[in-house]
């Protein structure tokens, strides 16, 4: 073998010198060198080399932790107020001390949510069920948890899961006060459906709180609850429940025939309205009334929904940019502003957005698809860091794994979009990586359009006192979904994207 020569050496060196301070975190590299040599002149390190002690002790993490859960949960604001510690060492203490605080929910594109006739059977089915709750949840295609989930919000968490009967029983009189206490949960069941949809049509039709006191409507507001929900419970029982008079019900209905002719169309277009999360202006009003072959003009929609007053919320943004400079080479940018793809999978966009709320920060990276602007994955959680947008890339990938095509993945020039995770993905799945400009925002605006309409419908204008982190990712979560499989889009024919990919054939 060949003399190695002394470049070669000292190229190895620093190599695995990198390599060595990378994977442990610590010393610096010429405490490194200098161990090194004493080993191997000596075979043997001096007693004493570890790592340094911490500088800061218990108390001063804990002072800082606190100042961090009560100040806005601001890393760099409370490093700037107390002088100590780094952003990182503070991120870490954070973690030690309340894990709870971290979040991260990951999801992809999924079926059609389940009924409310479907959660009455499954809840019915788990309370008179005679073998075990997992066997009826795999009969009703649904989670055992989600079984669970169902009964609580039904009945609450005092009523029994199970209500099995004993096959051993030895009485005939057992055996009939199991059957009288299933028809009594069967009809509590039925009645607490009954007041959730009173409560919810007074809330959407005469514009009445969710707490209100059904007995102090008017005669005339009862006969409008009845005739909503007339379909689905017998007239008598509703009548019975708002304590109105039989007659009363038919000369008040009479009256709000010959008085507006539109009131049927009102009260439709107010659940229209309610239902698309009060984002649909008079033209996707108008499209979704005729989907159900309500045929009315743009000016009678415009001036129902004035004297309805419904009204699409909207708010000021202020202008916000995460460019801090270029860390290295970025890619070409193939998308150009030209979002415009005519098959799915051919384009994708990505970045991230924050929402701040009174319980802290939460972070949402979507991956949105040109061809219909579909939210092909998503991630929200508390940290704005690689694992959120690797989680999010690997559903993604997920959904193209048995495909030939490989989709342009364009973003800004952020840090989370090259780092090592990121781009190993993206080469292993063979997709093609496009950067924005710097500091150039209209080159990601089908992107930044997406969330802009997100926060406007969903985000501003509502009051988040006393919403948890928790319970802000479920809504998050829930709109998004919403926004695929429901939320009519102008563009597409006034569908959603899953409609229109479904009328492509695209999805079964």
């Amino acid at each position: 073998m060949g003399a190695v020569s002394t470049s070669n050496l000292v190229s190895i060196a620093r190599c695995l010198t990198s390599a060595t301070i990378r994977q442990l975190g610590y010393p610096t590299k010429n405490a490194l060198k200098s161990w090194f040599w004493e080993y191997e002149k000596r075979n043997v390190l001096a007693i004493g080399y570890s790592r340094t002690k911490s500088k800061y002790s218990d108390e001063q993490k804990k002072v800082a932790v606190e100042h961090y859960l009560s100040h806005g949960f601001c890393i760099a604001a409370t490093a700037r107020a107390l002088g100590y510690p780094g952003t990182e060492t503070l991120r870490v203490w954070i973690r030690e001390m309340h894990p709870e605080t971290t979040k991260c929910v990951v999801s992809k594109i999924r079926s059609v949510p389940r009924s409310d006739e479907l959660k009455q059977t499954a809840v019915i089915g788990l309370c008179t069920r005679q073998e075990s709750a997992q066997e009826v949840a795999k009969k009703l295609d649904v989670d055992r948890t989600t079984l669970y989930k169902w009964k609580n919000q039904l009945l609450g968490r005092e009523a029994p899961a199970s209500m099995k009967r004993q096959k051993d029983s030895s009485t005939n009189t057992e055996r009939a006060e199991l059957e009288r206490q299933i028809e009594s949960l069967q009809r509590d069941i039925h009645q607490l459906q009954l007041e959730h949809d009173l409560l919810k049509k007074a809330n959407e039709i005469i514009k009445k709180g969710l707490g209100v006191d059904l007995r102090l409507l008017t005669n005339q507001e009862k006969t409008m609850l009845v005739d909503a929900l007339k379909e689905n419970y017998a007239l008598t029982v509703l009548l019975s429940k708002l304590d109105l008079a039989r007659s009363s019900y038919f000369y008040h209905r009479a009256r709000l025939q010959v008085a507006d002719k539109y009131a049927d169309v009102r009260r439709t277009m107010a659940e229209i309205f309610e239902i698309n999360h009060r984002c649909y202006g008079y033209r996707r009003i108008q499209a979704s009334l005729n989907k159900q072959q309500v045929v009315i003009s743009e000016k009678v929609v415009q001036r129902l929904m004035k004297q309805e007053r419904l009204v699409v919320a909207t708010a000021k943004r202020r202008r916000y940019s995460s460019y801090m400079g270029e860390i290295c080479p970025a890619p070409e940018n193939i998308i150009n502003r030209n979002f415009h793809a005519s098959s799915p999978n051919e384009k994708w966009l990505t970045d991230i957005t924050e929402f701040q709320i009174p319980a802290g920060k939460v972070y949402l990276s979507p991956m949105i698809d040109c061809f219909d602007g579909m939210v092909i994955s998503w991630s929200i959680g508390t940290r704005p860091d690689a694992q959120l947008v690797n989680n999010m890339l690997d559903a993604a990938i997920e959904t193209v794994a048995q495909s030939p095509y490989r989709p342009i993945v364009h973003s800004d020039r952020g840090a989370h979009y090259r780092w090592p995770g990121w781009l190993t993905r993206i080469g292993d799945a063979k997709l093609i990586r496009s950067m924005s400009r710097k500091a150039c925002s209209p080159d990601n605006s089908a992107c930044e359009g997406f969330f802009g309409r997100l926060k406007n419908e969903m985000f501003y204008l509502r009051d988040w006192q006393n919403t948890t982190i928790e319970q802000f990712v479920d809504l998050l979560n829930s709109y998004i979904r919403w926004y695929n499989e429901k939320r009519i889009k102008i563009s597409l024919g006034f569908r959603s994207p899953r409609e229109y990919r479904e009328s492509l054939g695209l999805l079964t």
